[in-house]
């Protein structure tokens, strides 16, 4: 950091009368040092919150606020140098009806309660579809769900305490414990999209019951394929494609 201000006051005793900046080439080759390693100084844990708004006032010009919607404000960063940068910062709100994707976020969640999910689970759907409730950006609280659904009328879904058992198919535990292989592998290439296979609403992943899906996924974990599509129209043709 004393490295930074060192070179903005050298710096600001080499500008001509003509505003324009004259930089020896060795400081400017410390300046641009300096600027590679700023990400890994910010990252160091050593540095406290105090450091690091005196480095941010150091790098930053100005900062702009627009609200462009009630739930959003437009951010705009003038760093020293002249560049910029824009993006946009969701806001709390006093009301769920002046969330910008509420009528999107109502759509979805009378698409969910009438699959049988019960409040918790339409909230963690939501949450990760990228919506939030009005005073807490960051997720869709249940009490939220619970709000906008009696407002609707919705009867409440009790919370299941087991999942259940859908004839044909198996979930992601059945399937790692007769593969014998840890949970989170199989979850790692759903995720990663090595294995693509049928999701209900909750979010819950399922596989067809039979012999082809076991031996698939045994030619995955062997790395003899890298891809495996269970769709339902291949589930209906008994097979499954290999990428």
């Amino acid at each position: 950091m004393n490295d930074l201000r060192r070179a903005e006051e050298a710096m600001a005793k080499n500008v001509t009368d003509e505003g324009a900046v004259v930089i020896a080439p060795r400081l400017k080759a410390k300046i641009i040092t300096l600027g590679q390693t700023l990400p890994q100084i910010w990252a160091d844990q050593a540095l406290s919150r105090e450091h690091r708004k005196a480095l941010l006032r150091c790098l930053i010009d100005k900062v702009i606020l627009r609200r462009n919607t009630r739930g959003q404000v437009l951010v705009r960063i003038v760093w020293r140098g002249g560049a910029t940068t824009e993006l946009n910062v969701a806001v709390a709100v006093n009301a769920v009806k002046a969330l910008p994707r509420f009528a999107e976020m109502e759509a979805r969640l009378v698409e969910l309660a009438r699959a049988g999910l019960h409040d918790e689970a339409i909230a963690r759907t939501l949450t990760e579809e990228g919506h939030h409730s009005p005073k807490c950006c960051d997720k869709v609280l249940p009490s939220t769900i619970g709000g906008m659904r009696r407002r609707l009328e919705i009867k409440a879904v009790a919370r299941r305490t087991r999942w259940p058992k859908v004839d044909g198919y198996l979930t992601v535990a059945n399937v790692a414990n007769r593969l014998n292989v840890a949970m989170n592998w199989l979850r790692g290439k759903i995720r990663r999209g090595a294995v693509s296979t049928v999701r209900e609403p909750s979010g819950r992943y399922l596989f067809p019951d039979t012999p082809t899906t076991f031996e698939a996924l045994r030619q995955l974990r062997d790395r003899k394929i890298r891809h495996i599509d269970f769709t339902q129209h291949q589930l209906e043709n008994g097979g499954y494609h290999n990428g």
